[in-house]
């Protein structure tokens, strides 16, 4: 049930990132920040757990990143660069997973 829950994160986080890539409303990018904090911080959290700390600390990072108190200013091209290596390194991690499990 928990590993379930991650993946519907994970595959619902890469969605919102890829959506960023749109002409959208300033607030659905601050609400991006929310979200992508919250959800970075749980699979970092998860990765730590699970003695995988080279993704824990990727997702702590992405977390800091993300975060909407101290904004991180990149611009929209460097912005839309980091939406898109997140949301393919979530659906990479997806896939590898899936395999991963499916051999077990």
């Amino acid at each position: 049930m928990k590993t379930l829950f991650l993946k519907i994160i994970s595959g619902a986080m890469a969605l919102l990132l890829l959506v960023c890539l749109l002409p959208m409303p300033y607030g659905y990018y601050i609400l991006i920040r929310y979200v992508a904090l919250v959800v970075f911080a749980v699979l970092a959290f998860n990765y730590f757990n699970q003695d995988k700390s080279a993704l824990g600390v990727t997702f702590a990072a992405l977390a800091l990143l993300f975060q909407p108190i101290a904004k991180i200013a990149l611009g929209r091209t460097m912005w839309n660069i980091a939406d898109i290596a997140c949301a393919v390194l979530l659906i990479g991690l997806l896939i590898y997973e899936n395999k991963i499990s499916r051999k077990e």
